[in-house]
């Protein structure tokens, strides 16, 4: 598999609700030189995370011990610029498995699932119910059920249906890229050219 299967995901959330994310913003263009996928999460907003000294910056949220989950709530228009998948490689290589957001740039949306991160785009009216949420308790879980295509806040019973790809659906409940969903086909493949 190309990465891990995602069926169901119940866990806390940290909340980063500042619009117009930018890929420069979540991995900077100075740490786009690896070609594979390992230690991105390292430099995951770095700018935000860390001053000209490399210490950590205490108001940025995943400085902040009170916030912790596999899901990443963003403001709207989360992923925009330009089309490097690195920013996907740094969201899942620091273990966030799911993204939040109002809307998603199109580009980061792919690169995002063809990584194994589900981006689930809601009304801005329920991210704010989950911004709310987060806020009264930083422990708040959030459970995204992929098969149902559905996204709930567990203390409240408040959720809401998004859409998604039918076959990025199929790829991302079986840790499928591209690839490996050719290579799941073979027999077929090679049956089918057989009779050509």
């Amino acid at each position: 598999m190309a990465y891990d299967s995602f069926s169901i995901l119940k866990s806390s959330a940290v909340p980063l609700p500042i619009e117009n994310v930018d890929t420069d913003q979540i991995i900077p263009a100075r740490f786009l030189k690896a070609t594979e996928r390992k230690g991105f999460g390292d430099n995951l907003f770095r700018d935000w995370r860390y001053d000209k000294n490399d210490q950590p910056k205490a108001d940025f949220v995943l400085n902040n011990p009170t916030y912790q989950g596999k899901i990443l709530v963003g403001g709207k228009n989360f992923g925009s610029g330009s089309s490097r998948e690195h920013a996907a490689w740094a969201i899942y290589d620091y273990g966030f498995r799911c993204v939040v957001s109002s809307f998603f740039a199109d580009i980061f949306r792919g690169n995002a699932i063809n990584v194994g991160i589900l981006p689930v785009q809601v009304s801005p009216e329920f991210l704010h119910q989950i911004f709310e949420a987060i806020e009264k308790d930083p422990k708040t879980e959030l459970e995204v059920n992929l098969p149902e295509q559905r996204i709930s806040i567990v203390a409240t019973g408040a959720y809401e249906s998004f859409d998604i790809n039918g076959y990025k659906k199929h790829n991302l409940l079986n840790g499928f890229d591209d690839i490996d969903y050719l290579q799941a086909m073979k027999d077929e493949i090679v049956s089918f050219a057989s009779n050509r």
